[in-house]
This record gives structure tokens, C-alpha cells and sequence, in this order.
């Protein structure tokens, strides 16, 4: 009887280690992860870039006296029209006056001890010393008396062209000094459109074919643009600004200070544009890229891209020297992926099941 529950204890104990060992060699199984995808489409060979820009005045200039004085008169007020050469502001001329006086006076008695000493000599009646004496002090004393007169002159602000009064910075009876600004002045002429864009995009401006801009204030208003020119030297940002001129046009024209939205052509021959939702581009060290799903491994495997504009469906136009025309591509979960992962894609919701709750 003591046998028979010995070699009973000794069998559980083998089945109890045999579980045991079975349940620790389970293989392991791997979680595919679920994605949503997209099929790449081709654009068409004339891409269009997009960037925000910002109308300026085609003159925007701070006037300034080149001498200092108190302001005796000023003429304008804000937002006022003026036009070219309409007096804006006088500065008291008096202690110029005085000045030119006093310059004049002399200028007179040098003038005519000098014309006395040049006739002198040309009679043999005096010395070349003297005379060269007489010469240059001639000549210094007319460059003063012009300069006196030009100091005078330069009391008396006027408009360089026809514009409008920005801002009015002093008013009359206040001192400035030379180089003050006094008054800012924006021309009338048709306004520009100045814009930043990067570099990537600067080295394809010679296939730049036309501009054209948009403006909220003005719906379904297209303006055309011409060039004016772009920096060669990128600011802090690594950006080039870019300036456009706004065609004369029948259409009402915007006001310096206006945001607009200003569209580049461009051909892209020697680059296929393609077409693929937005949330399906990703970025990592300044690099943009997708995953493209292999039918192969089931794998999604990363291709670099470059980012050109977005659309207004929620589409962003690309190139890519990786992507072809028909590829499938995550379009959602790429954030939760890696190069190489093994992915599900998730079936599209059928019509009628009206928000996928079954």
C-alpha cells in the first residue's frame, strides 16, 4: 500500500514539472500593428509653391531735416495725401539767416580784395604768392557762402513724391536734431508683396514661370505679381526675401500692411510631383519622409521626400526620387512605427456602417 502512494505522488510531481516546462518554451507571438493607408497619385508637371507674404508700400521712407532747429510749421497729419515737392515742415530759419548774412558779408570783402590781387598780377603788379593767396581764399570762401545757403535751404522739408503721411513723429515748436526722423511718408504707386522662402526653394527659382497672389479681404480675386528680384545672401533663418510688383489692375487694390497668400509656378520637368494626404508626411532631423507598405513582407519601409505645397483638401504635393505612381503609403499610425515594422492595414469603413461602430 506504501507503494502504491509513492509511485501516485511520483507521477503528479512529473505532470506538475512537465506543465511547467511547457508553458515556459510557448512561442512567442508577434503584434502586428494596425495603419491606415493611401495610394500615391501623380500631379501635374506645373507645381505651384505656396507661401505667406505681406504687401508693403513700393517707397516707405522716414524724412528727416539735415540740419537741427526748433520746428516752427508742420503741414500734415496722418494718413493725409501729399504731393511731390508740397512743403511738409519749416524749422525756425532764423540763426541760418543770421549765418548766411554774416558769410555773405564776407564772402563780398574776399571776393573783391581777391578780383583786385588776380588783376594785379595779371599787370606784373604783385607776386604769385599773393596771388595764389587771393586764389584760394576765393575759393574757400564761395564753398562756405554755398554751403550757408544750402543750410538754409535745408530748414524747409519737402514731400520727395507723391504719397501718403504714415506717421507724424514731432509736432511744431519741438527741437531735432540733423537726421531726425520727423515725419513717415509711404508712396502712391502700386504696392509690392515681400515674402520669405527657404532655401530649398531658392535653388529652383530659374524655373519660376509666373506669381500671383490671393487675399482674404477680397474672395475669389486673383492679382498677378512680377518678379522685382531676391536676395542672394539668406537672412539668420536661412530665408531669402523675395520682393513682386502688384500689376496695375482694375481690381481694388490692397493696402500696405495687408497679409496675402502668394502662389509660384514652376515647371518640374526633371522631377515627378506627386500627391498624397497630408498626415502621411513625417519629420525627423529636418528631414520629411512616409512609409511605403511592401505587399511582399507586409512591412513599411521609410522614403525620404521633399514637401512642395499644401492643397486645400488636405493634400500636400511632393517629390521623391524613392516613390512611384500607385504606391500604398500610412496615411495614419506612422507615429507608432518604425523602419522595417511588420503592419496590418486597416479595411476601409463599409457605407453602411455609418461611423464604424460595427
Amino acid at each position: 500500500m506504501k507503494h502504491y502512494h509513492y509511485y501516485i505522488s511520483l507521477i503528479f510531481v512529473c505532470t506538475l514539472c512537465a506543465c511547467g516546462n511547457k508553458s515556459s518554451k510557448a512561442p512567442y507571438v508577434y503584434q502586428q500593428k494596425t495603419v491606415k493607408t493611401a495610394i500615391v497619385q501623380k500631379a501635374s508637371s506645373l507645381a505651384v509653391l505656396q507661401f505667406p507674404g505681406k504687401v508693403k508700400a513700393s517707397h516707405d521712407i522716414n524724412l528727416a531735416f539735415r540740419v537741427s532747429g526748433t520746428i516752427e510749421g508742420i503741414n500734415v497729419k496722418e494718413g493725409m495725401p501729399v504731393h511731390k515737392g508740397e512743403l511738409l515742415a519749416w524749422l525756425d530759419p532764423t540763426d541760418y539767416e543770421i549765418q548766411l548774412q554774416a558769410t555773405k558779408a564776407e564772402y563780398q570783402q574776399i571776393k573783391g580784395e581777391a578780383e583786385r590781387v588776380i588783376a594785379l598780377y595779371k599787370e606784373n603788379g604783385t607776386t604769385p604768392n599773393d596771388y595764389d593767396k587771393a586764389r584760394y581764399g576765393l575759393q574757400q570762401i564761395e564753398a562756405k557762402y554755398r554751403n550757408h545757403q544750402d543750410q538754409l535751404k535745408y530748414t524747409r522739408l519737402y514731400a520727395p513724391f507723391d504719397g501718403f503721411i504714415q506717421k507724424k513723429l514731432f509736432d511744431a515748436h519741438e527741437t531735432v536734431g540733423a537726421g531726425m526722423p520727423v515725419i513717415s511718408l509711404i508712396s502712391k504707386d502700386t504696392p509690392e508683396v515681400e515674402l520669405n522662402i527657404p532655401a530649398s526653394e531658392y535653388i529652383r527659382r530659374n524655373s519660376f514661370t509666373d506669381f500671383s497672389c490671393t487675399f482674404d479681404l477680397y474672395p475669389g480675386k486673383v492679382y498677378p505679381l512680377k518678379l522685382i528680384g531676391i536676395t542672394e545672401k539668406a537672412n539668420a533663418n536661412q530665408l531669402h526675401t523675395m520682393r513682386l510688383k502688384l500689376d496695375k489692375t482694375s481690381q481694388p487694390l490692397p493696402s500696405p500692411g495687408m497679409n496675402t497668400m502668394v502662389s509660384i509656378n514652376f515647371h518640374s520637368e526633371k522631377e515627378v510631383v506627386y500627391s498624397v494626404p497630408s498626415n502621411a508626411i513625417g519629420e525627423e532631423n529636418g528631414k520629411e519622409y512616409v512609409y511605403v507598405y511592401s505587399e511582399k513582407d507586409s512591412c513599411a519601409h521609410c522614403a525620404e521626400v521633399h514637401s512642395l505645397r499644401l492643397s486645400g483638401n488636405g493634400t500636400t504635393f511632393i517629390t521623391s526620387s524613392i516613390l512611384k505612381e500607385g504606391d500604398r503609403i500610412v496615411s495614419s499610425g506612422l507615429h507608432h512605427i518604425k523602419d522595417g515594422d511588420k503592419v496590418h492595414i486597416l479595411k476601409p469603413i463599409s457605407p453602411t456602417n455609418e461611423g464604424g461602430l460595427l
